[in-house]
């Protein structure tokens, strides 16, 4: 028997008897990290399920008119602001108030 077909053996058992890698190894005698170098090679060797990639498709975001926008300051003061102003400046001036 060859190595590789032990090695997928062992695999195959392993994720079957519900053990962890550990336990199992274990009780076969197995070098718990010579184990998963084993099981990491498989995992990398099967093709993968999922796409690489997905469709993704851009929509222009829905703006919602905001009233007013509140701060409260950390000695108690509120702000006021108005829904319409530029987010940078908004930025701005609340990393001023800090």
């Amino acid at each position: 028997m060859r190595l590789q077909e032990r090695h997928m053996e062992h695999i195959k058992a392993w994720q079957a008897s519900g053990l962890t890698q550990g336990v199992y190894c274990q009780q076969q005698g197995l070098n718990v990290k010579t184990f998963s170098r084993w099981f990491r090679a498989y995992r990398l060797s099967k093709p993968s399920a999922k796409p690489l990639l997905m469709p993704v498709e851009i929509k222009p975001a829905t703006t919602q008119a905001i009233e007013s926008l509140w701060r409260r300051l950390p000695k108690g003061q509120a702000l006021e602001l108005p829904g319409n102003i530029s987010p940078r400046w908004l930025a701005e001036l609340l990393q001023c108030l800090g």
